[in-house]
């Protein structure tokens, strides 16, 4: 009998031998480092699970782990294995704890796409359909439905005021999101940042609602690409809605001609009566005129106090502002006639 409970003793500790040894090799296989060289984008497609990723990333190369090392990892060890589907970044470093991490809580890799100030809405949409990592559905009943129910009453009640009613920023997503669903965010965005900055607006500012902040943002915003000049170049052009002077900023000129301008405004252009032609007509142009960023709302709302009516581009991307229309006469001519 003795001899009979020895022999099983020693056959159950063998056993326990053997299952912690099975234990380790599995826990040192399942957090071993990757064959991971660099940062690399792994998707999980819709309907996989956690044994079938593990096939994937032994299949792929950047794990060893066996079939039946990860039957059983999953089945006693692996804690959560319900994996979400959706483009994941793997670092060097990371195991396959790591990354199972990632992938049961969902941790997806945001991608990037800036939707630039100055742009028109046009360029804009090129810019996203061009974006692979987007899925591209826009059309223009989409983005008529984009603006509309945003709570406001300053903004897109007409259908066809798409232009710059979007705020210029970089946005982050998961792969597969949608165009419309950026471009709903930066309308969001836009309509919110716009709201509070009317709040704070500057007194007295010769702006009837905030669109109309928003269309003088867009003109400053394609005006200069000097940051330091914008809140100058806002004082410039509220000075002239204030003594109900002509803008005459070429941008909107240029908006006006549409896609046939080749890139040379003439005097027949500054004479040819649109809607955006601010040479013709008097006050601000009836819509944005592009894309405008969160710095030039806040300098049409803010502008420099200022005494200059006038400025003119030297060339480098600065201006150069006048006062009085002598000084200003002056100014063309050193930095634009001469060139």
């Amino acid at each position: 009998m003795k001899r009979v409970i020895v022999i099983l003793l020693s056959l159950f500790m063998l056993a326990v031998v053997g299952a912690a040894s099975g234990v380790m090799y599995v826990s040192s296989k399942v957090t071993d480092e990757l064959a991971l060289k660099s940062e690399t984008l792994f998707t999980i497609e819709s309907g996989s699970n956690a044994y079938r990723t593990v096939k994937h990333l032994r299949k792929i190369g950047m794990t060893d782990v066996s079939p039946f090392v990860a039957k059983v990892w999953l089945k006693f060890f692996a804690g959560s294995t319900s994996v979400k589907s959706g483009t994941y970044m793997l670092r060097p470093g990371q195991s396959l704890v790591d990354v199972f991490t990632l992938f049961t809580e969902g941790d997806e890799h945001l991608f990037a796409v800036s939707l630039v100030e100055g742009l028109t809405l046009a360029q804009w949409l090129e810019a996203l359909k061009q974006n692979t990592d987007l899925v591209f559905d826009l059309n223009d009943r989409k983005l008529n439905q984009l603006t509309q129910d945003n709570g406001v009453d300053w903004c897109c009640e007409n259908v066809s005021q798409t232009e710059g009613v979007y705020l210029a920023d970089t946005y982050f997503f998961t792969k597969g999101t949608t165009a419309s669903e950026v471009l709903k965010r930066a309308h969001r965005a836009l309509i919110d940042f716009v709201s509070s900055e009317w709040e704070l607006r500057d007194a007295e500012l010769p702006l009837a609602t905030p669109y109309e902040a928003l269309i003088l943002a867009s003109i400053i915003e394609k005006e200069t690409a000097v940051p330091a000049e914008r809140d100058m170049i806002s004082g410039v052009f509220v000075n002239r809605l204030n003594r109900n002077m002509r803008l005459q900023t070429d941008p909107t000129v240029i908006y006006g001609i549409g896609p046939t301008f080749d890139g040379n405004i003439t005097r027949k252009h500054l004479r040819t009566a649109t809607p955006y032609n601010t040479y013709v007509i008097k006050g601000l142009p009836p819509t944005p005129i592009a894309m405008a960023g969160k710095a030039a709302i806040h300098a049409a709302l803010h502008p420099l106090t200022t005494d200059a009516l006038y400025f003119v581009a030297k060339g480098d991307g600065s201006h150069q502002f006048s006062t009085t229309l002598d000084d200003h006469n002056a100014a063309v001519r050193k930095y634009q006639l001469k060139r």
